[in-house]
């Protein structure tokens, strides 16, 4: 089991930053990969950025240049610095981390959730 919790999350003005973090425990070693989503109402969760275990990154076209994410393994924690913030970005944002396990000869994937955190963008 994976237990995660994201904070961060506030009011800000549109050109604003901020900085999540999300922290893991429990069975941590076996995270692969770790991910932050966003959602709005009335909208569907989407991806903003992935990293792997070894730190390469991915992140949605529009989100390309504003956000970073990095992570810290030695404190399991997971990191999205979001620059030059837009209304657009104002969502509930949630943490998410992908584990493999092998059990009986079978390899099982497991994905684990955060309770999200609020970003309001807004003047």
């Amino acid at each position: 089991q994976v237990q995660l919790v994201e904070a961060g999350g506030c009011g800000v003005q549109p050109g604003g930053a901020l900085r999540l973090f999300c922290v893991a425990s429990g069975s941590i070693n076996l995270i692969n990969t770790m991910c932050w989503y966003r959602q709005s109402p009335g909208k569907q969760r989407e991806s903003v950025a992935v990293i792997s275990s070894v730190g390469s990154t991915n992140y949605a076209d529009s989100e390309t240049g504003r956000f970073t994410i990095t992570r810290d393994n030695d404190k399991n924690t997971v990191y999205l610095q979001m620059n030059s913030l837009k209304p657009d970005d104002t969502a509930v944002y949630y943490c998410n981390a992908v584990t493999r396990r092998l059990i009986h000869g079978n390899l099982i994937r497991d994905d684990y959730w955060g309770q999200g955190t609020q970003v309001t963008v807004s003047s």
